[in-house]
């Protein structure tokens, strides 16, 4: 049975609340992605549609949209090893206009681990299973107690 995952918390570090504007519940503004991990190939997928709020050409989304739905995919791999790792870098590949109001699949996997370096990629697809989308990102694991201890509620 694939789990669900919310937000950017991990077994040591548990979030009360989550404003991320990909994932965020907490976020009245944010897309509300919700990510489930199939455990069988250790990879984060989120289906979803998205509406006119993000337009790019007409019919379709805008390119920052789907950079930052990359993103957070990729983010989520991290969760494999019950780290936080922030983006370093990443690459986007856009193959295919991404339409609007459609069935659409995001999937964040691991290439590969060094260390603190987390290198993992995502794809968006369409409903044929077409890649309209891809990305490579370099993640660096920090600790957050250190880096957000004073956005942490306690």
């Amino acid at each position: 049975m694939p789990r669900k995952t919310h937000g950017h918390d991990t077994r040591d570090l548990p979030l009360p609340k989550n404003y991320c504007f990909a994932c965020g519940p907490d976020n009245p503004d944010g897309m509300h992605l919700k990510f489930t991990l199939d455990k069988k190939r250790q990879t984060f997928v989120c289906r979803f549609r998205l509406n006119n709020r993000y337009m790019g050409p007409p019919g379709h989304c805008h390119g920052g949209i789907i950079a930052t739905i990359l993103d957070d995919a990729m983010g989520k791999v991290n969760k494999l090893h019950q780290v936080v790792a922030l983006t370093r870098e990443m690459t986007v590949e856009y193959l295919k206009p991404v339409p609007l109001h459609k069935p659409l699949r995001v999937e964040g996997r691991e290439i590969e681990k060094r260390g603190t370096k987390h290198i993992n990629a995502a794809e968006i697809l369409n409903a044929k299973g077409e890649v309209l989308a891809r990305s490579r990102g370099i993640f660096i694991a920090i600790d957050p107690h250190k880096m957000f201890a004073k956005f942490v509620e306690r």
